[in-house]
């Protein structure tokens, strides 16, 4: 039978397990796990009743069938996680003797470190480091359940982990020289993204409400690394992600010449006017690199296409940043795709038979303007601006014709709306233009070493292509400015009005409150990606060079000599303890131990009392009795609640008399 706080130890690790994967795993292979938990737990308060083995096989068939229909694989990264979970599952099920227990843990083990292969992030670590300590608990508590006596389960645990923590942090020391001198490889394989999974962000498209609806959210979208000195001003700080050119009256989405890889010649050296920097995405699974405007990768896996977004030749996961050069505002020629009749068709096209309304105003506006594009521009601007439009998160729903109710009638939207409707003005007289989506501004790290960039700061604008080049218009910026110049973040700060008028308090205690803990949450999120899983060959290189470590056979020495002088300390800081925790009698005692022969020496079985009476035997007679007083008032004294150093004194004067006494005897003693 297995000891109540085994088991309970075999639920905390499942439970740990579980939340692991809760998050990467199909719901219905979570909600099987979620019920052999409940089997587990009910299994623990009723030991008589073992869950039935007919139980475990059915929920181990279902569970394998699910991964087969959700992954249609047995192999793979997440379908091989997902089958050794549920077998770890089951094998709890079926634990009842002390070997099923050592499997399990240790089977547990392994499980929970296979869920680094979703999550490389700090919270992951921190669920799997939990995870390892009940592991160990459970191993402990196997070892020791038989001699311990009954107490309370909450105590029981908080006694036990106290050990078992013990014993990992005198290990930690080992862990840091390890992870810091110790040879590190680069990865063996890349693991691919996973297919059919979600991914907050930006998407390949553009529909009503998206942007805004990632505009309320405080999740980190990316961080930039580098120079902040050399960042340009904030009004120019777009990050790009695609461009959208075909609208069907409803939904944006990107032609496939837009995906067309730059050759790689045409942007052969750096720009002076820009600098380098480095991007890292909050999301590994994000498709498109959200560089400045005009930015180019420096790294082979990644690739430049026609529309200046950056991709990944193939797609894998990656938490490392990612090094990329913004060519500032240098003038670049256009390429041929770009100034080809299909480019212009595409960025002129437009849905038949809807917005009539906007179709006249845009001619109107364009012969007002003597049909000259560049005044046409400024001129539905300044239309912009004069005509009362709001700036709101909440601008309400709109009909078929979306760019004549929004011009004419509601004229409350958010980004979104003006760069689709001012695209679509551009399009009614003949102009390219194209939507493009990213994010604009962004705030400093509490650091003040990196710039992090939130789904609240989802943008999109314009571009037109006016005298043969494409030009960033930002209709927001007319309607807006606070927003292009402070920050979305401040924005919603200094006008609340925006997250909409129904539950504007609420709204905003609820964004303030998130916001504040996810900045320092992904705070600490960064610096464990960038000091604990970003500590790649190359930093280690680069660290021990500073250290002056420039050979393998010296890091080797100085990793072999600091466990050696780890493990000397623990000796003599080990040696002092039992010092400390031993008495002066017994210090006194062992003293006068080693002084004699080894015949005559205490044994660890005999008591002091037995030893005195021992050696009185091998003195004259008349020497015998400082012999029996010493054992007596050791006994008086070890065993008293009061003594003091007078007293330790007596007893080790007592014990110099008799070794006089043992010197002095005339009969051999050994």
């Amino acid at each position: 039978m297995i000891h109540a706080d085994i088991r309970i130890s075999i639920l905390i690790t499942m439970v740990l397990v579980f939340i692991a994967q809760v998050f990467f795993n199909p719901v219905l292979l979570s909600a099987i796990f979620a019920l052999i938990l409940l089997c587990l737990f009910f299994s623990l308060k009723d030991q008589n009743k073992a869950v039935a083995k007919m139980w475990t096989f059915a929920l181990t068939t279902l569970a394998l069938v699910t991964i087969y229909f959700s992954y249609k694989s047995f192999i793979g990264i997440e379908a091989g996680v997902a089958v050794l979970s549920t077998f770890l599952f089951a094998k709890a099920l079926e634990t009842k003797n002390k070997r099923d227990v050592i499997v399990l843990f240790n089977f547990a083990l392994f499980v929970s470190a296979s869920s680094f292969l979703y999550s490389q992030s700090i919270w992951m670590a921190l669920i799997i480091v939990l995870c390892l300590l009940s592991c160990l608990i459970g191993l402990y508590r196997l070892q020791t359940s038989e001699f311990k006596s009954l107490e309370n389960q909450s105590t029981a645990l908080k006694t036990d982990a106290k050990h078992v923590a013990r014993f990992l942090i005198l290990a930690l020391p080992f862990f840091i020289l390890l992870f810091v001198f110790f040879p590190r490889l680069p990865p063996l394989w890349h693991i691919p993204i996973p297919e059919q999974r979600s991914v907050t962000g930006m998407s390949d498209s553009m529909s009503p409400g998206d942007i805004a609806e990632l505009s309320q959210s405080t999740s980190l979208a990316f961080r930039i690394i580098g120079d902040m000195d050399k960042f340009p001003s904030r009004n120019e700080l777009y990050w790009r992600a695609m461009v959208l050119d075909q609208y069907d009256g409803k939904t944006w989405t990107s032609s496939f010449i837009n995906q067309q890889p730059v050759l790689e010649n045409k942007f052969s050296g750096k720009s002076k006017r820009g600098f380098d920097y480095q991007y890292l995405a909050a999301d590994a699974r994000v498709m498109w690199v959200m560089g400045l405007e005009k930015s180019i990768p420096l790294e082979t896996e990644y690739q430049l296409k026609q529309d200046w977004s950056i991709t990944p030749i193939r797609q894998i996961l990656r938490n490392q940043p990612i090094k990329l050069h913004w060519l500032g505002n240098t003038e670049l020629p256009e390429s041929a795709l770009f100034k080809s009749n299909i480019l212009k068709k595409i960025n002129t096209q437009m849905p038949e038979a809807l917005d009539e309304k906007s179709r006249q105003f845009a001619l109107e506006m364009f012969k007002q303007s003597g049909q000259q594009p560049d005044r046409y521009v400024r001129n539905i601007l300044q239309w912009y601006k004069g005509k009362g439009f709001v700036y709101t998160l909440s601008p309400g729903l709109l009909g078929g014709n979306r760019i004549d109710e929004f011009l004419f009638q509601s004229r409350q939207g958010f980004c979104e709306h003006y760069a689709s409707s001012f695209t679509m003005l551009m399009r009614y007289v003949g102009i390219p233009a194209r939507v493009v989506i990213g994010y604009q501004g962004g705030q400093l790290s509490p650091d003040q070493a990196s710039w992090e960039v939130r789904q609240l700061d989802a943008h999109a604008w314009t571009e037109v292509q006016l005298n043969g080049k494409w030009q960033r218009i930002d209709p927001t910026a007319i309607i807006a400015p606070q927003r292009i110049d402070g920050g979305m973040q401040n924005y919603i700060e200094n006008d609340r009005s925006i997250l909409g008028n129904k539950e504007q308090k609420w709204k905003y205690q609820r964004f303030s409150m998130l916001k504040n803990m996810r900045i320092w949450t992904d705070y600490a999120s960064y610096q464990w990606q960038s000091k604990v899983v970003g500590y790649t060959a190359e930093k280690q290189q680069s660290w021990l060079s500073k250290l002056g470590l420039n050979s393998a056979y010296a890091s080797a020495l100085v990793l072999l000599s600091s466990i050696v002088i780890v493990i000397i300390f623990y000796f003599v800081w080990i040696y002092y303890r039992n010092r400390q925790y031993v008495s002066a009698y017994e210090q006194a005692i062992q003293q006068f131990s080693k002084q004699l022969p080894q015949n005559l020496r205490k044994q660890p079985a005999e008591t002091f009392y037995m030893w005195m009476h021992r050696l009185a035997e091998w003195v004259e007679k008349d020497q015998q009795p400082i012999f029996i007083q010493t054992a007596q008032y050791y006994q008086q004294q070890r065993f008293s609640c009061e003594f003091d150093d007078q007293q330790a004194m007596k007893f080790k004067g007592m014990l110099k008399t008799c070794a006089s006494a043992l010197k002095n005897t005339r009969k051999p003693l050994s």
